[in-house]
């Protein structure tokens, strides 16, 4: 063995010490190997020399993981210290769900698809936990979640439980959006073509924009309906360029009040009319044209047929509807535990087979249908970019907790779109 290859092998893992225990629970749970290098509280570590390690702080993590194992356990050792990754989280995150997907027992069709445990096995496998935890005493009851977990009550996708979800994810400060995003303020996937080195988000996002209003063939005095209008960018830009006359709705009162300021403040205040209402409220139609950007995720399975109708009902017959929307894989979970948990409840994505099914059902001709995942991943990069840079004046506006809400949101993001766990598309339709 080569003096580089002995850097890279891995410690053996019956060292000893909570790492040591740790590696041989993961062994039992089918790991034959951990995928990233492990260092505990107690100063012992096993696994790869290279690439990213993980922390771990505090028995507490143990804790967390043995009452909500998976996801969900991990994310809140995370967001609360107790757990933390040295180096790239991205890379350290791709490790950890490839070796995870290549352990699980399968029912069909290969590693990672349709996990299911005997009985046995289950039981086997809690066993193993709970006599791991006991040796590093870890057990106890549950902790309370994070102060940044998301609360939500009430009847899914009613009124008010809507409104929670939105105001919990995007009533953050103005300010730290602007952070993050580009000038435009667009939260949404960016659509780039050129690799030039001086093509940057904002480029991308000024022709993702421009590629929606020449689908909806946008001409002055045209009546444009931003169902789901964000920070305005869609808004601010198709008055701006294309002098079209839009009626831009949001649930958020913080989008509302800064798409109102930019609207007085650039003076467009006879061509846009800013709403913070439900969709479900919006009215005076019809509308030569609709745009939903990335908006139809929070609408829910139940609700989307109603979303579908309301859409119909709102453009008038020859007109067109764009629908920015993610998606997911057939077999992949989409937004997952700490998705819901920590940015958006009640999120549903579905293959966008289905989706077009739905707005044909509808009575929704759809006439175009276009993927941008390898875009979002561009884009999430370039936000995950700004965020880092911005570090001090993002800790003067969030939380602790939330700085890392978000790092961990951009990080598992990015990999679920470059994995095609989760997609993006463009689907263009028409009301005949």
């Amino acid at each position: 063995m080569t003096r580089v290859q002995a850097r890279e092998a891995a410690v053996p893992a019956g060292q000893g010490g909570v790492a040591g225990v740790i590696a041989a629970l993961a062994g039992t749970l089918g790991l034959a190997q951990l995928p990233v290098r492990l260092r505990a509280w107690d100063g012992s570590e096993t696994g790869p020399l290279s690439g990213p390690a993980v922390l771990l702080r505090s028995p507490q993590a143990l804790r967390r993981l043995l009452w909500h194992p998976g996801e969900l356990g991990l994310a809140q050792a995370y967001v609360t210290g107790e757990l933390d990754v040295e180096g790239d989280l991205e890379d350290g995150l791709r490790r950890v769900w490839r070796a995870v997907a290549a352990a699980r027992p399968a029912v069909s069709g290969g590693p990672g698809r349709g996990v299911t445990r005997t009985p046995a096995a289950a039981w086997a496998a809690t066993r193993a936990a709970v006599m791991a935890a006991l040796r590093l005493h870890a057990l106890g009851g549950p902790l309370p979640p994070p102060a940044s977990q998301l609360r939500v009550s009430g009847r899914r996708h009613s009124r008010a439980r809507d409104r929670a979800v939105i105001a919990g994810h995007y009533d953050l400060p103005a300010a730290f959006y602007q952070l993050i995003l580009d000038p435009s303020m667009a939260y949404s996937s960016a659509y780039w073509t050129s690799e030039a080195a001086d093509y940057t988000l904002a480029d991308a996002q000024r022709d993702k924009l421009e590629l929606i209003c020449r689908k909806l063939g946008l001409a002055p005095g045209a009546r444009l309906l931003d169902m789901g209008c964000g920070w305005g960018s869609l808004t601010v830009y198709a008055a701006q360029q294309h002098q079209v006359r839009v009626t831009a709705v949001t649930l958020s009162a913080q989008q509302g009040a800064h798409v109102t300021g930019r609207v007085r403040d650039l003076g467009l205040g006879d061509l846009v009319d800013v709403r913070v209402q439900d969709y479900r409220d919006t009215g005076s139609g019809p509308y030569d044209a609709i745009a939903s950007v990335e908006m139809g995720e929070h609408v829910g399975a139940a609700m989307y047929p109603r979303f579908c109708a309301a859409l119909r009902d709102l453009v008038r017959p020859g007109g067109r509807i764009l629908i920015q929307q993610m998606s997911r894989g057939a077999r992949a979970p989409g937004g997952g535990p700490f998705i819901e948990s920590y940015i958006a409840p009640d999120m549903h994505m579905r293959p966008v087979g289905e989706t077009i099914a739905l707005l044909e059902k509808a009575g929704l001709e759809v006439t175009e249908a276009g993927a941008m995942r390898e875009h979002y991943v561009r884009t999430i990069h370039a936000w995950r970019d700004n965020f880092e840079a911005r570090q001090d004046q993002i800790g003067a506006l969030l939380t602790a907790e939330q700085v890392r809400v978000w790092r961990l949101y951009l990080a598992g993001g990015a990999l679920a779109f470059a994995d095609g766990r989760m997609g993006v598309h463009q689907l263009l339709a028409i009301r005949r």
